[in-house]
């Protein structure tokens, strides 16, 4: 766990993190924009999601062995992490488990101080169908995908947080 501990405290560790979720962001586009698969309410939920443990990542890098700015890092990450796993939970439901009663939005629904889909309607704008699996790899949806991936940055996230107790005593 020291060895967890003082990694956490590098800038290279939290460009790993980084570079992993400027990946997935990537491929996410890749699928919109070059497979044209039309994005849900709840894919671009996702995204943000996603997006906010890459702002978390960003606060980490600018000075990991500053304790808040690394506290805070962490606390993003596993935030966005955590609700980027409900939110794929949930659009997983959505796909294999439908029901006229739980349905997603029909538009997505930002705060009017962030009207992300307004500045970026490129990366921000749905119109696809929530309930419609458009992609499979391996026998399973994007969402659940959304799944593997969110919940293994809560595993990361748990295993880094804990190494934080294990630091050199001074």
């Amino acid at each position: 766990m020291k060895v967890l501990n003082s990694f956490s405290k590098t800038r290279l560790a939290w460009l790993l993190l980084l570079i992993s979720i400027i990946i997935f962001e990537s491929s996410a586009l890749f699928f919109e924009h070059v497979m044209n698969l039309a994005p849900c309410v709840m894919c671009i939920y996702e995204r943000v999601a996603m997006m906010g443990i890459g702002i978390a990542a960003l606060i980490g890098l600018l000075a990991p062995k500053n304790g808040v700015l690394r506290w805070l890092g962490l606390a993003g990450w596993g935030y966005s992490a955590y609700r980027g796993l409900a939110l794929a939970y949930q659009h997983v439901g959505f796909q294999f488990n439908p029901s006229p009663f739980a349905t997603c939005d029909l538009f997505v629904q930002f705060p009017s101080w962030a009207p992300l889909n307004h500045w970026a309607p490129w990366m921000f704008e749905a119109y696809g169908d929530c309930a419609k699996v458009v992609w499979t790899f391996l026998d399973l949806s994007m969402p659940q995908w959304l799944v593997v991936i969110f919940a293994a940055n809560l595993i990361v996230w748990t295993v880094m947080v804990i190494a934080q107790f294990f630091g050199n005593k001074r």
